[in-house]
This record gives structure tokens, C-alpha cells and sequence, in this order.
């Protein structure tokens, strides 16, 4: 079993759903994922309409943190 990660609020993350995502997506389960090499290992940044989906993918592979922004 997988430990969970840590969870960290941040001000400030980048979009990635659009408007058309909403638009596209009744079920509000779509995920946009990128994935990039930096300096320090892998970075994966996702935003999704369904965070615990978000969540469960990011945990399941193996992430130490997890950087939220809080909801309006």
C-alpha cells in the first residue's frame, strides 16, 4: 500500500481545463495531465474537474506531494 502523499495549499497553479472542457465534459471527470523533466525529477501537473480522481492518479504513482490551490 502507498503512502499517502502530503498535501500543500499554493496560491497559485496553472490552468489546464478550459472552458470548452466543461463544456465537453456532462460528467465532470476529465483530467489534463503534463508531465516534464526538471532539475530536481519529475513534475506532473494536473487539473481536473474531479479532484479525488487527480488525486487517486497522482498518490497511485507515487507522488511525495501534492500542491492544491483552495476552491473559491
Amino acid at each position: 500500500m502507498l503512502d499517502s502523499p502530503k498535501i500543500r495549499f499554493v496560491d497559485h497553479l496553472p490552468d489546464l481545463i478550459t472552458e470548452e472542457d466543461y463544456k465537453d465534459s456532462p460528467e465532470r471527470k476529465k483530467i489534463r495531465v503534463q508531465i516534464r523533466m526538471t532539475e530536481e525529477g519529475v513534475e506532473i501537473l494536473g487539473d481536473t474537474m474531479h479532484a479525488p480522481a487527480l488525486e487517486a492518479l497522482l498518490t497511485q504513482s507515487g507522488s511525495v506531494e501534492i500542491q492544491k490551490m483552495p476552491c473559491a
